[in-house]
């Protein structure tokens, strides 16, 4: 495998002074991709609804990123065409969502409207460009039919979704596949220049996360208060993963596919190794640990909304065709994100950047 300094080498030679549309710029992983696309000498183009949590890691970082940033909503397909077709990107990273489970049961048709329909609009509006262009359309882990066995999900497996936000992120994945087939097929590339992947990730943990009913956040809220961690779901087992290894995984699956549309043209996992997928628990603990201190309870609830309590990726594809593997442990993954939550107002910035480098760098 390439180390990281090689593939970061090739992410620059790949990404310097390109055009670079990225939507979901202001969420969590946005942000941190915003910043590593900076460092790489991308022009960034963001298209995503304000920041809705005080103090998360664009609010944090805005003054130092380097993006031209469009405050919009992806249902707005006559805005989300235009500007596409103004910035003439070079790359399309689709990023924007309603990305939480529990509360996708609060608005599930808005949950559907904007994870579906938004990517049919991002699609639809590549369909417009007259140029060459490479996407990647961002879904998750939970795409595919869980059967709450001891079993690692590939990217063949069936695709299904118990609650509204899984199942939104599952009918994403066919929009993803009825346009590659209807418009953009690899057969005739060479007539519409479009490549198109998909990206499935676990568990997303790291600095500047505040969404409401996410274990990290939760923690981190109950620690800083000095109160009891309360948690929900104890036992259930999760491929949590420190938010720079999809983010590589996603641009390292960008670069590749701009060389090879028709190889890459898929849908790749991106999780932890085997052995790092850790139960709720584990989790909570490990992060006391790094905290240095804390308690929890479990407050389990039967009559409480149905989340998965097992999931697992099987990552082996993207390590055979990307040679991409995560580079951090379950345990750097929890201290990566403790430290970053522990250190100061000023610093956190610094530290962002600190992280990416080091990163970088293993």
């Amino acid at each position: 495998m390439e180390n990281m300094v090689t593939m970061f080498e090739k992410l620059k030679s790949t990404y310097q002074g390109k055009r670079v549309f990225l939507t979901g710029h202001t969420g969590f992983k946005g942000a941190w991709m915003t910043a590593l696309l900076n460092m790489l000498g991308a022009e960034v183009k963001g298209f995503a609804l304000a920041p809705e949590y005080e103090g998360c890691i664009y609010s944090l970082l805005e003054k130092e990123l380097n993006v031209d940033s469009i405050i919009a909503d992806i249902r707005d397909k006559q805005r989300l065409t235009n500007e596409v077709l103004s910035f003439q990107p070079d790359y399309i990273f689709h990023l924007a969502a309603q990305p939480l489970v529990r509360r996708s049961y609060a608005i599930p048709a808005e949950t559907f409207e904007v994870n579906v329909i938004g990517t049919a609009n991002v699609l639809e509006a590549l369909i417009h460009l007259n140029k060459r262009c490479t996407v990647v359309v961002i879904t998750t882990d939970k795409v595919y039919e869980n059967k709450e066995k001891n079993l690692l999900y590939n990217e063949a497996d069936v695709l299904g979704g118990y609650d509204p936000y899984s199942a939104s992120k599952a009918c994403t994945e066919l929009v993803v596949n009825s346009f590659r087939n209807s418009f953009f097929n690899v057969a005739t590339y060479s007539d519409h220049h479009k490549a198109l992947a998909s990206a499935r990730a676990g568990n997303v943990i790291g600095g500047g996360d505040f969404s409401e009913n996410r274990i990290i956040p939760d923690i981190v809220r109950a620690l800083t208060a000095q109160e009891v961690i309360t948690v929900r779901n104890p036992s259930s087992v999760r491929p949590w993963q420190h938010v720079l290894e999809p983010i590589s995984g996603y641009l390292l699956l960008g670069a590749l596919l701009n060389e090879d549309p028709v190889k890459y043209g898929k849908a790749y996992n991106f999780g932890p190794q085997p052995q790092d997928h850790l139960t709720v628990k584990e989790l909570v603990e490990r992060a006391i640990s790094a905290w240095g201190k804390g308690e929890w309870k479990d407050n389990s609830d039967i009559n409480q909304p149905h989340e998965g309590q097992l999931l697992q990726l099987d990552i082996s594809l993207a390590g055979q065709e990307l040679q991409w593997l995560p580079k951090l442990d379950s345990k750097q993954a929890i201290a990566w994100t403790i430290d970053w939550y522990k250190k100061s107002l000023p610093e956190k910035v610094t530290f962002t950047f600190e992280q990416i480098k080091s990163y970088l760098n293993l």
